[in-house]
């Protein structure tokens, strides 16, 4: 049997390797003074440097260090994910590897959690980030929760402390397109938050470009609502109706010899853009829906572990 844990420490890893060892050096003296056990688990994600053996050199040294390093980049939420499966603590932290996340800010999630939070996720209250992405940022949580049918907290990230009830049930859920901060508020137990000041990256640029920050606003909103079939259906309806109204009176006009002879080109080019550009918004927020259905049904394994150290699964290497 192994000896019970405090905390867990899940940290998805992607090219981190030159930050890791400051992360982990906060992390270590901050828990110390607030645990009595702990452990770090870092899941490298298909990093290009060499993230995997600075995590390994600290495991060696440090066996409360655990490695998780997939076989190629799989994305930050099964990261998250399996860093969760493989998880003993009675707490769960997840937090990113950049230093946005300060270490000393874990106290005061643990502390709230003695309230008798199940959850305790970190607000952002401030964010050292160009006006533009915050502006960005604040618009994306606002429309999630108009288009979602549970509330998800607005500017909340997945820094976050879970007891071991909730994240057990986060386990459970074996959907492959994950949003772990909209499954965490969906699964529901008491939340509360801890306001904090986001950090600058302690170094080098992240992995998130552009393309990946639309699949993870698109992996919110499609995961948890279906009110963008909704609206696309709606405006169809409303389109439908005016075209037949409009088809209406243009009858009448020519049957009682109203109609003008104008030329109607510019008229009929912009209603054709515009009913075509509706028709591929639709086929598009559909295709998004059967495309995640699609990843579902394949039921391929959402990662593949290529090896892990220091972990109560056996596969460690010898």
């Amino acid at each position: 049997m192994s000896d019970p844990i405090n905390i867990s420490i899940v940290i998805p890893v992607y090219n981190s390797a030159k930050i890791f060892p400051f992360l982990c050096e906060q992390l270590v003296t901050t828990l110390e003074s607030a645990v009595d056990s702990f452990e770090i688990i870092a899941v490298v994600d298909g990093c290009s440097d060499n993230s995997a053996e600075v995590v390994a050199q600290h495991s060696e040294k440090d066996s409360r260090v655990k490695l998780i390093e997939f076989s190629r980049n799989f994305g930050n939420q099964m990261a998250i994910t399996a860093g969760l499966q493989a998880s003993r603590g009675d707490m769960v932290v997840v937090m990113d590897d950049d230093l946005e996340d300060p270490p000393d800010i874990i106290p005061r999630l643990i502390q709230k959690a003695e309230e008798g939070y199940e959850v305790v996720y970190a607000v952002r209250k401030e964010r050292k980030i160009s006006t533009i992405r915050h502006a960005v940022y604040k618009a994306y949580y606002r429309a999630l929760n108009k288009f979602s049918s549970f509330e998800i907290p607005e500017d909340v990230g997945d820094f976050c402390l879970m007891r071991r009830p909730i994240v057990d049930v986060l386990n459970s859920m074996p959907e492959n397109n994950r949003y772990i901060r909209g499954l965490r508020a969906w699964a529901g137990f008491s939340q509360a938050g801890v306001e904090f000041d986001r950090q600058a990256r302690h170094s080098g640029i992240s992995g998130f470009d552009i393309f990946r920050y639309f699949k993870f606003a698109f992996d919110g909103i499609f995961s948890f609502s279906y009110k963008p079939l909704f609206y696309v259906t709606f405006i169809g309806v409303v389109i439908s109706i005016s075209s037949l109204a409009l088809a209406l009176i243009l009858i009448f006009l020519k049957l009682t010899a109203r109609l003008p002879d104008v030329p109607g080109w510019a008229s009929i080019a912009v209603s054709v853009l515009f009913i075509g550009g509706i028709q591929l918004l639709s086929i598009g927020i559909l295709g998004q829906y059967v495309g995640r259905i699609y990843d579902e049904v394949k039921q391929r394994p959402p990662f593949i572990i290529k090896r892990s150290i220091g972990l109560d699964d056996g596969t460690d290497p010898d």
